[in-house]
Formats: C-alpha cells, sequence, structure tokens
C-alpha cells in the first residue's frame, strides 16, 4: 500500500467543506423508475473508467488480473484502468463535471466528506436491491464505509497495524504486550556508541518516524478521536496522556537531539536500506503490507509480528490494532452508472477478485469468505494481521468532515511535545480541541 502525505491530501477535505458535488453525468444509482439490473445478460454493451491510486508494477498488474475475473462475467463491458490517482483528483474531476464512472482511495480520510458533498454516489439503495449481505463486516469496517447514514463507498482492501521485531536483535526476548515493557526492552536493546549517539535503537518513540501517527497509536491505548457531536475528545480523553506522557519518558531517556540525529540519518521507509531492515532499529510500528516488502527487499531479514503494546491499565486491548483501508464507489455523474456499480460489487464480494488483489498486494481482505478462503496467501508473519483485522477491539480513525485537518493538528502539537516545547501537556490538549473545534464550526459542525 502506497500513502498520500496528509497534507496533500487535505487539499480536498479542507476545498469540499461546504461545497456540493459538480455536474450530472448519467442518472443516480437507485434514481431510475426500474431497479438497477446487474445481471451479466442485463447489462449493455459499455466502457467505463475506473480511476485508482496504485502505482507499483506489481499493483498495476494485480487490478488487472482482478479485472480479467470481471471480464469474463461481463464480457460486452470494457474497463480501462488510471493508475496513481489520489483524493483530489476524484474530487475535482467530479466536481468539474469529469468523473470517472469508478474510483478508488488507499486511504478513508476523504470519506465523510464524500458523503456528506455528494461526491460519491449512496450505495445504500442499490446495496439493499441486489441483497448484498454486509453483516459479515467487522463494526470498524463498516463505519469507515459511511457517514451519517449514507454509504457511498464499499471496502475493497484493508490495512492492519502491529509491531514488528528483529529477532537476532530481540536477544531471546519475547515481543512486549504492555507500553512499560516496551519501553523496559526499547532502553535494553539500545546500542550507543562510546561517544552516546545511537548505534542501535531498541524503539523509535518519535512521532516523526515513519508510521508513528497519532492515528496508529490511538489503538494501543484506546483513545478517542471526537465526541459524539464530532467535537475533539482529545483533550478529554485522559487516554492521550497516558500514550504522550510515555511517548515523552522515553525520548527523554534516549535525549531528544540524540534520537532526532540518529533518526535523520536513517534509510528511506519505502527502499531497501530501510533501517528495521539493516538492523539498526530493533522494533517498529507498521503495517501488514511491510511482510511483502520484506520479502522482496530483505528476504533473509528473521524477523517476526505481533500485536502493538499496549496500555498497561487495559490489558484486553492487547491482539488488537489499528485499521484503515482501500475504498471504492461510483461517483456522482458517473456516465455508466449501473455497469459502475456492477464493478464495484463484483470486486469487493467476490471471493476470487478479493483474493487475488491481496495475494498480490499483500493487503488484508475484508470479506469472511476471503478471509478463510484457502487461496489466500498466510504465513506466520501476515497471520497475526488478519488476527489483528478480526479482533472485535481493533479500532480506526472515525468518519469526519475534517478528518486530515484533525489529524494534522494533533500531529503538529506531538512534535511540539516531544521537543520539549509543551510545558503543561493538559492545557496543550485543550489547544488542540480548540483548533479542531472551530475548523469544525466553519465546517457546519
Amino acid at each position: 500500500m502506497r500513502f498520500v502525505p496528509l497534507a496533500a491530501a487535505g487539499l480536498a477535505v479542507l476545498s469540499l467543506a461546504a461545497c456540493t458535488a459538480g455536474k450530472e453525468g448519467g442518472p443516480a444509482l437507485g434514481s431510475q423508475s426500474k431497479p438497477t439490473n446487474t445481471a451479466p445478460t442485463a447489462l449493455p454493451a459499455a466502457s467505463i473508467e475506473l480511476w485508482h491510486g496504485f502505482s507499483a508494477d506489481s499493483e498495476v498488474k494485480a487490478f488487472t488480473d482482478a479485472i480479467a475475473g470481471f471480464n469474463k462475467k461481463y464480457p460486452q463491458i470494457k474497463v480501462k484502468l488510471v493508475k496513481g490517482v489520489q483524493d483530489e483528483q476524484i474530487t475535482q474531476a467530479v466536481r468539474g463535471g469529469r468523473p470517472p464512472d469508478v474510483a478508488s482511495s488507499f486511504t478513508t480520510d476523504s470519506v465523510a466528506t464524500w458523503c456528506k458533498s455528494g461526491v460519491f454516489q449512496d450505495l445504500n439503495p442499490v446495496i439493499k436491491q441486489d441483497g448484498v449481505d454486509l453483516s459479515g463486516l467487522p463494526p470498524v469496517v463498516n463505519d469507515y464505509t459511511q457517514y451519517e447514514g449514507k454509504r457511498c463507498v464499499m471496502p475493497l482492501l484493508t490495512d492492519a497495524y502491529g509491531l514488528y521485531y528483529n529477532k537476532a536483535l530481540m536477544k531471546g526476548h519475547q515481543p512486549p504486550k504492555t507500553l512499560s515493557e516496551l519501553t523496559k526492552l526499547a532502553k535494553e536493546l539500545t546500542v550507543r556508541n562510546p561517544d552516546g549517539t545511537i548505534k542501535v535503537a531498541g524503539f523509535i518513540p518519535s512521532g516523526q518516524y515513519y508510521e508513528n501517527t497519532a492515528g496508529h497509536w490511538s489503538a494501543m491505548v484506546g483513545a478517542k478521536w471526537t465526541n459524539p457531536d464530532g467535537t475533539s475528545a482529545i483533550g478529554s480523553d485522559p487516554a492521550w496522556k497516558t500514550l504522550l506522557n510515555w511517548q515523552k519518558e522515553l525520548i527523554d531517556w534516549y535525549g531528544y537531539a540524540n534520537l532526532d540525529k540518529f533518526r535523520k540519518g536513517l534509510g528511506d521507509e519505502f527502499s531497501g536500506k530501510h533501517p528495521f531492515y539493516q538492523g539498526k532499529v530493533a522494533m517498529g510500528i507498521d503495517g501488514e503490507w511491510r511482510v511483502a516488502m520484506i520479502a522482496n527487499e530483505a528476504p533473509k531479514l528473521d524477523y517476526g509480528t505481533a500485536p502493538m503494546p499496549v496500555d498497561d491499565a487495559k490489558p484486553d486491548l492487547y491482539g488488537s490494532g489499528f485499521t484503515a483501508g482501500t475504498v471504492i464507489g461510483v461517483p456522482k455523474g458517473a456516465k455508466n452508472p449501473e455497469a459502475a456499480w456492477a464493478l464495484v460489487k463484483y470486486l469487493t464480494t467476490d471471493t476470487d477478485a478479493l483474493v487475488t488483489l491481496a495475494n498480490a498486494i499483500r493487503n488484508v481482505p475484508t470479506t469472511k469468505a476471503a478471509l478463510e478462503s484457502p487461496a489466500l496467501k498466510k504465513d506466520e508473519h501476515f497471520q497475526t494481521f488478519l488476527d489483528i483485522f478480526a479482533n472485535p477491539k481493533t479500532s480506526t480513525i472515525p468518519a469526519h468532515v475534517n478528518s486530515v485537518f484533525n489529524q494534522e493538528a494533533l500531529q503538529g502539537f506531538i512534535t511540539s511535545w516531544e521537543k520539549g516545547s509543551v510545558k503543561d501537556l493538559d492545557a496543550g490538549l485543550k489547544g488542540v480541541d480548540k483548533t479542531i473545534d472551530a475548523k469544525f464550526k466553519l465546517s457546519g459542525g
């Protein structure tokens, strides 16, 4: 899976807060005088375009292979794939009256805005009409594909986050289950040079390091993002204080300047020079897709995977984690909405299609049938993430019209906090609430 910088993804979200979707194209799903009919023999010949965010050759091939199954079922429908498309491009195309028939995003950050503004069509009518059973979806997936009663996207694949650890550097230790165990082991596994600089880090607690985002971390302490009315809960939920106090204690043990210098000298996250591959970091938080990258970029690495450590006071959270996934839907104005829905339904409910994508991209499929398919490639490393995804306590960032803004506000605060620029944590977190709530009010919340 590839990730979009929050600032880039935010362009679409911030511009859509008070706008509606663009010009009309084809009829809206479920608006016809007769029910939508997606039976293979009922649909006329059509050419449809699917935009997606994947760009690596292996990922593009995976989509092509999955589409091949659709072509066998619907030979009269031709599908053109357009790769490397980001959320803001989808939004602008819809607003400009030039939408694709189908669009996919590998972030859930825009879902609330897309549903609320109508950039993507509500799929509830055709889901009901076609008898698509969504009861098998985990609650967290059910939540991140809809907003305020509108399900404007379907889940395609998902990510789950856990702990990766280098077995050689672990020196026989088992992976930590609590934050206190993580702290203790991180200190024990850290190796310093004679001058005190870091040679090997047991664990890097900086929010500026790769996958150490507030969203991924929130699952370790069961932290809340929002209140029922959509306002920020960050300043009132003590779980955030638990998380940040834990983080700061470990950063201070390393020394912020020392740790920052070490971090800045590490290799790129998406390259063969990743510090975990090179034995420079013993443990780290990462997604299930790293399993495939290690197989390609560091096949001899002896490593293990485990759930993320959790708050000592909440041991029942162990085994869960953070999840967020790829979503797909039919934009407003799609020229061939019936054919578009047929493709969306096929890619998100057909077991063979989901397994084909999951095996190639090494993301977690979202349906029970795909998860249990004997064709799904599993090993001890990947199984960890299947188990995390299936855990009922696994969480995500709740759908919100300002999802990107909210994350950026908290992430920026965390950067100031770990540097030592924040003297009063309570006041600082309440300040984050104030910033988020002011933006929410401007967005009509």
